[in-house]
Formats: structure tokens, C-alpha cells, sequence
């Protein structure tokens, strides 16, 4: 397990939202985006009217319908959105603007806006902290206030309240609506300040196809925070009237045109780093709710949408590349994709399963590197290093192992900025959204969608379960080999764990497996880490004799460490057997 909080000096490729810088057919199935919903129903506000507001919010099956409004004495206005955001290179906006799609389809010429956003919190960060963001923007001689909240469960669906207001500056009484109890006394005596600037120009078109309507804004332009700039280049596709498909289809046309990254960061998220000049977060995935009445599908939706959000928000970490939990959790993200999509195996054969899972498998291999060579510099090597003072070479071994982790990162880099990459993540996307399983499972296997998730669970669980003990017969003696194929069983029931005991969240039995299941892997872990470090240490034979002694000595300490960890292996995995299981009713 990685524990160092160091983060290494790395710059990562050029990219549309990079490091800061100084001042319903086949092909529409496949064309799938990030969704990101703004719907105040989750974010518990009451709906506003706005003056002078323009809102084309046609109800349609696919888009979510803005609310009736109510009259307010707050000149305020809440609204659902569909929308999709893809960056670009800015060299190749005008490009993707001439595309055929657009072209072909366009009603006109477009309106282009010079768009100047002001983001402000308090010292503290204290709307950010709480999952806020409030803006002022100015459009002409109009200014608009808007926050915006994350829904708890889905980084793709907002609450957004939008007000007029005077001028640039914000008018805290018109967020109140949005703001929570807890939070309206700190802002009383917390004075909101300006943090950073959006300053954007965009070309805004509307675009009619048979399937809907969609309004694609090409934005370009930059953030400013203090003495620090960066670029904005990114494309957004607002659904306006018709099927979510339409969205899709364009997204798809367009990655077949250039290159496109699909993005759920916002500028908001973008600006408030570069103003406290940090990279990007890493978060592990939040913990998954599921009432144990849904059915099967449903549950399986809920566990896709997890996995894929998990994915999508460790993208940005692990391309900027200062912080080593980005390529952690992204690996992390893609095995819990890997282990969603073979629990859907389970149900029968779906025809886009076996090429999700290639995708997923070659995205996770080119950034296995990166993740060991991190573990080995950030924690092993100083570790060793540091308990070992008399020995000589571990500066040369750290030098010799950092243009290997340089290579690594480059590798993992290539992969994630490859066009097979945009494409595996948009049509993925799109899958879940339109929950494509539906079409691609047999019709006898069909009815097990419908059944209750909780049964299969349980069959599920006991299957998994059992393998593992069976695996770790007779634990103490089992090899190295043997003890790693019981740690690749341990991981998939872990996972599997996560995604289905939420099922049987009310019963104590429930959290103490998790715990003694989640105690052995740690431990399988630790004693994984070990041989990759042998592995690492195989490939920097040679390089010096300073290095050959201080690669001698990780290994011997290595081997030392070995037999301590033998004991608490065994002993956690004793715990494990012992543990009930939840889904299993005892009487």
C-alpha cells in the first residue's frame, strides 16, 4: 500500500484542461457521453422564477423536464439540463465546428458571447467544501448569479439556481434557497471574496437532427487565478428537445472527426485548483446505496454508474500525473469495472460485454507500470533507505528507477490521451446510460433483469466465497503462487462485496465481513507488494555496483520482512473463515 504523501516532480503531455501555465440506432448505442443532469428535485430547492430568463426546457422522454415555477419575491430560477462536455485541442476548434454533423444540421450561424465569470467563496472555502460553487456572469450588460450543487450520489447531476443581479458582484440573500441550514450562520460572518476568473468566448449553435434538438457551445478561453492562467478548449452539448440519443450521436461524429476527451471536471473544479495551485483530487468511490427491494437491473445500472463516476473523476488526476493516487484510483476504477461487468456475465451472454472488458483490461495494463514504480519510489525504497543509513547506493538506485517511472508515466500517459481511449469512454458511457444490456441479453435470459437483485446476490456472494476457501485449503502451507491466486479470488469477492452487501446494509454481519474480508486483502496485498518489488529490482539489474548493493539490500530486507508477515497472514486469514456470512439469514 502506497502511505507517502510525497508527490513527485512530473510534468504531465499537453492536454486541454493540463497543468496551470504562467498568465437510437447501432451507431447512436456506441456514441454514449457523460450525462450530467441538473435537477433541483435532488437538490431539495424550491423552484423560482427568473426575470428575463431564457429556457428552452421542451419535455421529451429523455430530458429531464424543468419544474412548473412558482411566483417568489426571489427573482431566482432553478433548471434541468442534459449536457455532455468533451475537450479539445484549441488549435482544432475551428475544425470541429466546420464538421459535417454540425454543418449539415446547424440552424444558423450561431451567436458568439464574450462570457466574464466570477467565482467566489469565503477564506475558508467553505461553499466548497460543501459540495458548492457560486458565480457571477457577465453577458453584455446582463449578470447572472448561479450556484450549483453536486447531487450526493452522481457527479453527473447538479442542482443549479440562477438569479439576476445587479452587477459582478455576488448577492449571497439570492442563494439562500440552496444554501444548507447548517451553512447559512458560517456565511454570515464569513465574508464571500472573488477566487479565480473565467474569461470565455463562445460560439453557441443550435443543431436540429430527426432525434432531437441540441445546442453545442465551443468555448475557448482561459482561468485566472492570481499570477497563475489556465486554458479553457472544450465543447458542450446541451440537450434542448427530443432523445438523449441526439447527444450521443453528435458526441460520437465528433470523435470520429478529431480528437476528444470526454470530461465531468467542471471550471469550477479546474479554477479552485489552480488557485490553491494543487493538482487535481484522487477520491476512492463512495460507498454504494442499494434498497434491497430493487430488481436486478436496476441494481446493475446503479453499479455501472458507480464504477464509471469512479473512473471519470480519477481521469483528471492521473493525466496531470503530480499526484500518484490518480493513477491509483483510475486502476482501482477500471478492476471495479472489470469486476461489474463480469457479474453481468452471470445473467447470461451479452454480446458488448467481451469488448468492454478488452477495452478495460488494455487501459488498466498501460498504467500497471506507473502505479509500481510509484509504490516502489514513494514507499518502499525511502522506507528501506532510511532504516539503512550505512549502506551505500540507494540514491543511485532512486535516480535508476526514476527514469523508469518517467518511462512508465509517459506510457500510461500515451494510452490515456489515445482516441481508442475517448471512444472505450463514450461508449461506455452510453451503454449505461441507455442501460444497453437490455438489448444485448437473450430473450430467455431476459426475465432475470426483473427478478429481485437480492436472490442473486446471494448466489453470487456464496459462489465467490466459496472459491476463496477453497483456494486457501490448508493456508500455512500453500506457496507463494498458490497464496497469490487466493489474493486474485480475495479481490473479486471484495469487489463483488462492495457492489452487492449494500443489499444486506441492515445487518450487523454485513460490516464485520466487509472488515475481515477488506483485513485480508490488505494483508495478501502487503505480501504481493514484495514480489513486485523483486520484479522491479530484476529490471534495474546492472545498472551500477552502488545501486547492485542497495537493491541487495531491499531484497534481503524484503526476504526478512517476509516471515513477519507470514504470522499476521495467517492469522487474518483465520478471522475471515470464521466470519459469518450476511447474506445468509441466521436464525
Amino acid at each position: 500500500m502506497l502511505k507517502s504523501d510525497a508527490t513527485p516532480a512530473r510534468k504531465t503531455p499537453g492536454a486541454p484542461d493540463g497543468n496551470p501555465v504562467p498568465k437510437d440506432n447501432k451507431r447512436t448505442q456506441v456514441a454514449a457521453g457523460f450525462l450530467r443532469q441538473i435537477d433541483l428535485a435532488e437538490a431539495g430547492a424550491e423552484p423560482k422564477t427568473v426575470e428575463g430568463a431564457v429556457s428552452d426546457q421542451t419535455p421529451s422522454q429523455d430530458a429531464t423536464p424543468a419544474p412548473e415555477p412558482t411566483q417568489s419575491t426571489v427573482a431566482a430560477r432553478v433548471s434541468a439540463e442534459i449536457e455532455l462536455k468533451l475537450l479539445v485541442d484549441a488549435e482544432r476548434m475551428a475544425h470541429f465546428n466546420a464538421a459535417p454533423i454540425i454543418a449539415s444540421n446547424a440552424r444558423n450561424k450561431g451567436a458568439r458571447k464574450h462570457l466574464k465569470s466570477v467565482y467566489y467563496d469565503t477564506p475558508e472555502r467553505a461553499l466548497r467544501k460543501s459540495g458548492l460553487s457560486l458565480r457571477v456572469r457577465q453577458n453584455g450588460a446582463r449578470f447572472v448569479q448561479t450556484v450549483k450543487t453536486d447531487a450526493a450520489d452522481d457527479p453527473l447531476r447538479r442542482g443549479e439556481l440562477e438569479a439576476s443581479v445587479p452587477s459582478l458582484a455576488p448577492d449571497l440573500a439570492l442563494a439562500m434557497p440552496f444554501i444548507p441550514e447548517k451553512l447559512r450562520e458560517q456565511l454570515e460572518t464569513q465574508p464571500l471574496e472573488p477566487v479565480f476568473t473565467a474569461d470565455i468566448h463562445r460560439h453557441a449553435r443550435m443543431i436540429d437532427l430527426p432525434s432531437g434538438t441540441v445546442e453545442i457551445a465551443f468555448d475557448q478561453g482561459e482561468l485566472i487565478a492570481g499570477e497563475r492562467s489556465l486554458p479553457v478548449s472544450e465543447i458542450e452539448l446541451e440537450l434542448k428537445s427530443g432523445s438523449a440519443s441526439t447527444i450521443y450521436e453528435i458526441a460520437l461524429r465528433l470523435a470520429e472527426h478529431g480528437a476528444v476527451k470526454p470530461s465531468i471536471r467542471s471550471k469550477s473544479a479546474r479554477g479552485f485548483d489552480l488557485a490553491a495551485d494543487k493538482p487535481p483530487a484522487a477520491r476512492r468511490p463512495r460507498k454504494l446505496q442499494l434498497d434491497p427491494s430493487v430488481t436486478l437491473d436496476e441494481a446493475f445500472e446503479t453499479i455501472l454508474r458507480s464504477c464509471f463516476h469512479h473512473l471519470l473523476q480519477s481521469l483528471p488526476a492521473a493525466e496531470d500525473g503530480r499526484n500518484p493516487e490518480g493513477v491509483h484510483q483510475l486502476r482501482v476504477s477500471l478492476r471495479r469495472l472489470r469486476s461489474a461487468l463480469d457479474l453481468m456475465a452471470s445473467v447470461g451472454a451479452l454480446s458488448n460485454l467481451d469488448a468492454l472488458r478488452a477495452e478495460t483490461k488494455w487501459l488498466a495494463q498501460d498504467l500497471s507500470a506507473a502505479r509500481d514504480w510509484d509504490v516502489f519510489q514513494l514507499d518502499t525504497l525511502p522506507t528501506i533507505a532510511s532504516a539503512c543509513p550505512a549502506v551505500a547506493g540507494f540514491d543511485t538506485l532512486g535516480r535508476a528507477a526514476a527514469r523508469r517511472q518517467s518511462e512508465a508515466y509517459r506510457k500510461a500517459h500515451r494510452a490515456l490521451g489515445d482516441r481508442r481511449c475517448a471512444l472505450f469512454l463514450i461508449g461506455l458511457g452510453g451503454w449505461i446510460e441507455t442501460r444497453g444490456w437490455r438489448n444485448d441479453v437473450a430473450a430467455e435470459d431476459l426475465g432475470q433483469l426483473a427478478e429481485p437483485a437480492v436472490n442473486f446476490a446471494q448466489r453470487i456472494l456464496s459462489e465467490q466465497h466459496a472459491k476463496v476457501l477453497k483456494r486457501g485449503r490448508r493456508f500455512k502451507s500453500l506457496s507463494p503462487e498458490q497464496v497469490h491466486r487466493v489474493r486474485l479470488a480475495a479481490k473479486r469477492l471484495r469487489y463483488l462485496s462492495e457492489f452487492l452487501l449494500p443489499l444486506f446494509a441492515d445487518r450487523k454481519s454485513a460490516r464485520r465481513y466487509s472488515r475481515r474480508l477488506a483485513g485480508l486483502q490488505e494483508e495478501l496485498g502487503a505480501f504481493n507488494d514484495m514480489a513486485v518489488t523483486a520484479s522491479l529490482l530484476d529490471r534495474l539489474g546492472g545498472e551500477s555496483s552502488d545501486s547492485a548493493i542497495a537493491a541487495a539490500a531491499i531484497a534481503g530486507w524484503q526476504a526478512r520482512a517476509s516471515v513477519g508477515v507470514q504470522p499476521a497472514l495467517q492469522s487474518t486469514w483465520r478471522d475471515f473463515t470464521t466470519a459469518r456470512v450476511p447474506w445468509v439469514s441466521q436464525n
